[in-house]
């Protein structure tokens, strides 16, 4: 028991800063979400640990757990029961230079359908391959083509329209 707590501490300590980071863009830029489906992978993983270690595939089904718990949590009733407003009801600081084009990133990120967000940001955050993202996501390779060309169609769109707003102003 000793054997698996150490190795699965060793392994949490290298892989828990990315892990925060890709369930941040899954969750649509959510932190509070994104720490939750950290947790509930961290556990299915801890759970699983003799056999995924023996196997040799950790960060695959890592992956996998985390992707499916966050199309899972995007389907219950309770998340789509809540209004996500524009306009916070106190001021935020102001950000940084070059922050902004990333909160706009992030922004659009989350107007994804949870699928097609999941093939983006395994495709080109994580940097998988189509083949190990239709692993991960149990889809054929033509699915997850599909859904990253929907995906960054969608996102060049919602991204064009900011910029144009912007220009308004």
């Amino acid at each position: 028991m000793q054997d698996r707590d150490a190795e699965f501490g060793e392994f949490l300590d290298s892989r828990a800063a990315v892990m925060r980071r890709t369930a941040y863009l899954l969750c649509g830029g959510d932190w509070h979400r994104a720490e939750d489906l950290v947790q509930t992978t961290l556990t299915k993983i801890y759970v699983a640990w003799p056999r995924i270690r023996r196997d040799g595939s950790v960060d695959a089904y890592s992956r996998k757990i985390m992707v499916r718990a966050a199309i899972d949590e995007s389907r219950r009733a309770y998340r789509r029961r809540e209004n996500v407003v524009e306009d916070v009801p106190e001021p935020a600081a102001a950000p940084a230079s070059g922050v902004e084009d990333a909160v706009d990133v992030r922004r659009a990120l989350a107007q994804l359908p949870a699928g097609q967000r999941a093939v983006v940001v395994l495709r080109y955050w994580e940097d998988l391959s189509v083949t190990e993202t239709a692993h991960a996501l149990g889809k054929s390779e033509g699915t997850i083509k599909s859904q990253a060309a929907k995906g960054l169609a969608t996102l060049r769109r919602l991204l064009a329209a900011d910029l144009a707003e912007a220009g308004d102003l």
